[in-house]
Protein backbone atom coordinates (compact mmCIF):
# COMPACT_ATOMS: atom_id res chain seq x y z
CA UNK A 1 0.00 0.00 0.00
CA UNK A 2 2.86 2.56 0.81
CA UNK A 3 4.72 1.61 -2.07
CA UNK A 4 1.83 1.95 -4.20
CA UNK A 5 0.47 5.35 -2.69
CA UNK A 6 3.98 6.64 -3.47
CA UNK A 7 4.11 5.99 -6.80
CA UNK A 8 0.31 6.85 -8.00
CA UNK A 9 1.17 10.24 -5.98
CA UNK A 10 5.11 10.99 -7.77
CA UNK A 11 6.27 11.11 -4.20
CA UNK A 12 10.05 10.19 -3.42
CA UNK A 13 9.75 9.74 0.02
CA UNK A 14 7.14 9.53 3.15
CA UNK A 15 6.19 13.03 4.84
CA UNK A 16 7.83 12.02 8.12
CA UNK A 17 10.81 11.40 6.53
CA UNK A 18 11.01 15.08 4.96
CA UNK A 19 14.15 17.25 6.59
CA UNK A 20 13.54 20.34 9.10
CA UNK A 21 12.47 22.92 8.42
CA UNK A 22 13.21 26.26 9.97
CA UNK A 23 11.54 28.40 11.44
CA UNK A 24 12.13 31.80 13.03
CA UNK A 25 11.00 30.08 15.62
CA UNK A 26 13.34 27.46 15.99
CA UNK A 27 16.25 29.63 15.36
CA UNK A 28 15.09 31.91 18.44
CA UNK A 29 14.62 28.77 20.68
CA UNK A 30 18.19 27.27 19.54
CA UNK A 31 19.83 30.50 20.49
CA UNK A 32 18.32 30.90 23.52
CA UNK A 33 18.54 26.75 24.83
CA UNK A 34 22.37 27.20 23.53
CA UNK A 35 22.84 30.79 25.43
CA UNK A 36 21.73 29.60 28.22
CA UNK A 37 23.34 26.37 28.98
CA UNK A 38 26.85 28.04 28.83
CA UNK A 39 25.20 30.38 31.70
CA UNK A 40 24.44 27.26 33.58
CA UNK A 41 20.53 27.09 33.70
CA UNK A 42 17.61 24.69 34.39
CA UNK A 43 15.36 25.30 31.24
CA UNK A 44 12.03 24.15 30.08
CA UNK A 45 11.50 23.82 26.68
CA UNK A 46 7.62 23.58 26.15
CA UNK A 47 4.75 23.24 23.24
CA UNK A 48 1.55 21.10 22.46
CA UNK A 49 2.22 17.40 21.00
CA UNK A 50 3.48 17.33 17.58
CA UNK A 51 5.42 20.94 17.23
CA UNK A 52 9.12 19.43 16.82
CA UNK A 53 10.11 19.76 20.62
CA UNK A 54 12.30 16.04 20.04
CA UNK A 55 13.54 17.11 16.55
CA UNK A 56 14.59 20.60 17.74
CA UNK A 57 16.30 19.00 21.33
CA UNK A 58 18.06 16.24 18.92
CA UNK A 59 19.11 18.86 16.57
CA UNK A 60 20.82 21.16 19.66
CA UNK A 61 22.14 17.98 21.24
CA UNK A 62 24.02 17.36 17.67
CA UNK A 63 25.20 21.06 17.22
CA UNK A 64 26.30 21.22 20.96
CA UNK A 65 28.52 18.08 19.94
CA UNK A 66 30.15 19.05 17.24
CA UNK A 67 31.22 22.48 18.72
CA UNK A 68 32.72 20.19 21.09
CA UNK A 69 32.22 23.31 23.97
CA UNK A 70 30.23 21.22 26.19
CA UNK A 71 29.43 17.73 27.50
CA UNK A 72 26.05 16.36 26.34
CA UNK A 73 24.16 14.00 28.45
CA UNK A 74 20.78 12.36 27.37
CA UNK A 75 18.49 10.82 29.70
CA UNK A 76 16.89 7.84 27.20
CA UNK A 77 14.48 6.24 30.29
CA UNK A 78 10.97 5.50 28.94
CA UNK A 79 9.29 5.19 31.52
CA UNK A 80 9.61 9.13 33.22
CA UNK A 81 6.88 8.20 35.91
CA UNK A 82 9.95 6.19 37.63
CA UNK A 83 12.56 8.07 36.68
CA UNK A 84 14.42 9.97 39.64
CA UNK A 85 17.77 12.13 40.79
CA UNK A 86 19.53 8.47 40.68
CA UNK A 87 18.51 7.38 37.13
CA UNK A 88 19.05 10.74 35.65
CA UNK A 89 22.81 10.28 37.93
CA UNK A 90 23.08 7.20 35.73
CA UNK A 91 22.42 8.49 32.53
CA UNK A 92 25.01 11.42 33.39
CA UNK A 93 27.89 8.31 34.14
CA UNK A 94 27.18 6.89 30.74
CA UNK A 95 27.33 9.58 28.86
CA UNK A 96 30.42 11.38 30.57
CA UNK A 97 32.67 8.31 31.64
CA UNK A 98 35.81 7.88 29.16
CA UNK A 99 37.14 4.63 30.70
CA UNK A 100 35.33 1.51 30.25
CA UNK A 101 37.01 0.17 33.15
CA UNK A 102 35.52 3.52 35.23
CA UNK A 103 32.48 1.44 37.52
CA UNK A 104 29.44 3.46 38.59
CA UNK A 105 28.79 3.51 42.22
CA UNK A 106 25.72 1.75 43.57
CA UNK A 107 25.53 3.75 46.83
CA UNK A 108 24.36 7.12 47.09
CA UNK A 109 27.08 9.04 48.74
CA UNK A 110 30.05 7.52 46.76
CA UNK A 111 27.55 8.04 43.39
CA UNK A 112 27.22 11.95 44.23
CA UNK A 113 31.08 12.32 44.83
CA UNK A 114 32.08 10.17 41.86
CA UNK A 115 29.91 12.10 39.69
CA UNK A 116 31.17 15.33 41.07
CA UNK A 117 34.92 14.31 40.30
CA UNK A 118 34.24 12.63 36.79
CA UNK A 119 32.52 16.31 35.98
CA UNK A 120 35.89 18.05 37.65
CA UNK A 121 37.97 16.09 35.71
CA UNK A 122 36.42 16.51 32.37
CA UNK A 123 36.59 20.22 32.93
CA UNK A 124 33.73 21.06 30.66
CA UNK A 125 30.08 22.61 31.33
CA UNK A 126 27.62 20.20 31.04
CA UNK A 127 23.92 19.76 29.88
CA UNK A 128 21.59 17.16 30.69
CA UNK A 129 18.60 16.90 28.24
CA UNK A 130 15.57 15.40 30.01
CA UNK A 131 12.48 14.79 27.53
CA UNK A 132 9.01 13.58 28.20
CA UNK A 133 9.84 15.79 31.61
CA UNK A 134 5.82 16.72 31.93
CA UNK A 135 5.86 13.34 33.76
CA UNK A 136 8.16 13.44 36.11
CA UNK A 137 7.58 13.12 39.70
CA UNK A 138 7.18 16.52 41.50
CA UNK A 139 9.54 15.18 43.84
CA UNK A 140 12.07 14.65 41.03
CA UNK A 141 11.49 18.08 39.48
CA UNK A 142 12.38 19.53 42.84
CA UNK A 143 15.31 17.43 42.85
CA UNK A 144 17.16 18.71 39.99
CA UNK A 145 18.35 21.43 41.64
CA UNK A 146 20.41 19.48 44.28
CA UNK A 147 21.30 18.01 41.11
CA UNK A 148 22.44 20.97 39.39
CA UNK A 149 24.67 21.47 42.54
CA UNK A 150 26.86 18.69 41.81
CA UNK A 151 27.86 20.49 39.35
CA UNK A 152 28.62 23.75 41.12
CA UNK A 153 30.39 21.46 43.61
CA UNK A 154 32.91 20.63 41.17
CA UNK A 155 33.08 24.51 39.92
CA UNK A 156 32.01 23.42 36.53
CA UNK A 157 28.18 24.60 35.26
CA UNK A 158 25.53 21.48 34.92
CA UNK A 159 22.60 22.79 32.52
CA UNK A 160 19.52 20.93 32.31
CA UNK A 161 16.91 20.88 30.12
CA UNK A 162 13.64 19.79 30.14
CA UNK A 163 11.50 19.33 26.97
CA UNK A 164 7.92 18.71 27.79
CA UNK A 165 3.90 19.45 26.93
CA UNK A 166 2.91 22.68 28.16
CA UNK A 167 1.28 21.20 31.48
CA UNK A 168 5.07 20.85 32.37
CA UNK A 169 5.39 25.08 32.24
CA UNK A 170 2.03 25.07 34.35
CA UNK A 171 3.56 22.57 37.05
CA UNK A 172 6.27 24.22 37.47
CA UNK A 173 4.47 27.76 38.64
CA UNK A 174 2.35 26.35 41.11
CA UNK A 175 3.37 27.69 44.22
CA UNK A 176 4.36 23.91 46.03
CA UNK A 177 6.53 24.05 42.95
CA UNK A 178 8.39 27.43 43.87
CA UNK A 179 11.59 25.86 44.90
CA UNK A 180 12.52 24.42 40.97
CA UNK A 181 10.04 26.93 39.30
CA UNK A 182 11.46 29.76 40.83
CA UNK A 183 14.91 28.70 39.38
CA UNK A 184 13.45 27.68 35.95
CA UNK A 185 13.85 29.35 32.51
CA UNK A 186 11.01 28.58 30.41
CA UNK A 187 10.43 28.76 26.95
CA UNK A 188 7.76 28.06 24.73
CA UNK A 189 7.46 26.70 21.25
CA UNK A 190 5.10 27.87 18.76
CA UNK A 191 6.73 25.20 15.74
CA UNK A 192 5.23 26.33 12.64
CA UNK A 193 2.42 28.39 13.95
CA UNK A 194 1.89 31.40 10.99
CA UNK A 195 3.81 29.46 8.95
CA UNK A 196 1.28 26.08 8.03
CA UNK A 197 1.02 27.02 4.32
CA UNK A 198 4.68 27.48 3.87
CA UNK A 199 5.61 24.17 5.20
CA UNK A 200 3.04 22.55 3.34
CA UNK A 201 4.29 23.57 0.18
CA UNK A 202 7.84 22.62 1.77
CA UNK A 203 6.39 19.22 2.96
CA UNK A 204 5.19 18.69 -0.51
CA UNK A 205 8.41 19.93 -2.69
CA UNK A 206 10.51 18.08 -0.59
CA UNK A 207 8.97 14.41 -0.99
CA UNK A 208 7.91 15.14 -4.42
CA UNK A 209 9.87 13.47 -7.49
CA UNK A 210 11.18 16.76 -9.78
CA UNK A 211 8.85 18.36 -11.98
CA UNK A 212 5.78 17.36 -10.11
CA UNK A 213 4.33 20.13 -8.17
CA UNK A 214 2.08 20.58 -5.09
CA UNK A 215 -1.19 21.16 -6.81
CA UNK A 216 -0.47 17.98 -8.52
CA UNK A 217 -1.12 15.90 -5.26
CA UNK A 218 -3.30 18.29 -3.54
CA UNK A 219 -5.77 21.03 -4.49
CA UNK A 220 -5.23 24.39 -3.82
CA UNK A 221 -8.63 24.22 -1.99
CA UNK A 222 -6.96 21.67 0.11
CA UNK A 223 -4.05 23.14 0.61
CA UNK A 224 -5.29 26.12 1.79
CA UNK A 225 -7.51 23.64 4.04
CA UNK A 226 -4.56 22.10 5.89
CA UNK A 227 -3.33 25.34 6.79
CA UNK A 228 -6.39 26.74 8.43
CA UNK A 229 -7.00 23.67 10.30
CA UNK A 230 -3.93 22.20 11.33
CA UNK A 231 -0.91 23.97 13.70
CA UNK A 232 1.58 21.15 14.13
CA UNK A 233 3.95 19.77 11.78
CA UNK A 234 2.31 15.90 13.29
CA UNK A 235 -1.14 16.78 12.30
CA UNK A 236 -0.14 17.87 8.99
CA UNK A 237 1.71 14.42 8.16
CA UNK A 238 -0.62 12.54 9.32
CA UNK A 239 -4.01 13.84 7.65
CA UNK A 240 -2.04 14.12 4.69
CA UNK A 241 -1.03 10.67 3.95
CA UNK A 242 -4.17 9.85 4.88
CA UNK A 243 -6.10 11.73 2.16
CA UNK A 244 -3.61 10.37 -0.14
CA UNK A 245 -4.47 6.64 0.88
CA UNK A 246 -8.46 7.61 0.61
CA UNK A 247 -7.82 8.95 -2.57
CA UNK A 248 -5.53 6.36 -4.01
CA UNK A 249 -8.44 4.20 -2.64
CA UNK A 250 -10.74 5.30 -5.19
CA UNK A 251 -8.59 7.04 -7.88
CA UNK A 252 -8.44 10.31 -7.46
CA UNK A 253 -5.62 12.90 -8.19
CA UNK A 254 -5.42 15.25 -7.11
CA UNK A 255 -6.57 15.41 -3.81
CA UNK A 256 -9.74 17.73 -3.25
CA UNK A 257 -11.24 19.31 -0.12
CA UNK A 258 -14.20 16.79 0.45
CA UNK A 259 -11.54 13.70 0.35
CA UNK A 260 -9.42 15.39 3.20
CA UNK A 261 -12.01 16.42 5.57
CA UNK A 262 -13.16 13.00 5.56
CA UNK A 263 -10.47 11.44 6.78
CA UNK A 264 -9.82 14.10 9.94
CA UNK A 265 -11.42 12.73 12.92
CA UNK A 266 -14.75 14.05 14.00
CA UNK A 267 -13.93 14.83 17.54
CA UNK A 268 -10.26 16.72 16.27
CA UNK A 269 -10.90 19.61 18.47
CA UNK A 270 -12.76 18.07 20.68
CA UNK A 271 -12.26 19.12 24.40
CA UNK A 272 -9.93 15.56 24.98
CA UNK A 273 -8.46 15.78 22.00
CA UNK A 274 -7.23 19.53 22.98
CA UNK A 275 -6.71 18.52 26.78
CA UNK A 276 -4.11 15.64 25.46
CA UNK A 277 -2.08 18.51 22.99
CA UNK A 278 -1.39 20.21 26.24
CA UNK A 279 -0.42 17.02 28.25
CA UNK A 280 -3.56 16.81 30.60
CA UNK A 281 -6.19 13.99 30.51
CA UNK A 282 -9.97 14.45 30.94
CA UNK A 283 -9.83 13.70 34.78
Amino acid sequence: MIYDVKEFFGLEKEFRNADFFETEDYKMIFQDVVSAIKEGHILAVTGIVGCGKTVTARRIRRELQKRNEVLVSNNLAVDKIRVNLGTLMFAMFSDLIVEKKDKIPSKSEFRERELMELIKRRKKPVALFIDEAHDLHHNTLKGLKRLQEIGQEADSLLSIVLIGHPKLSIDLNRPAMEEIGGRTTVLHMEGIRGNERSYIEWLLKQCLRKNSKPTDVFTETAIDNMAESFSTPLQINHYAWKSLVKAHQIGQKPVDLETLQSVISADFNGIEANLKRYGYNIK
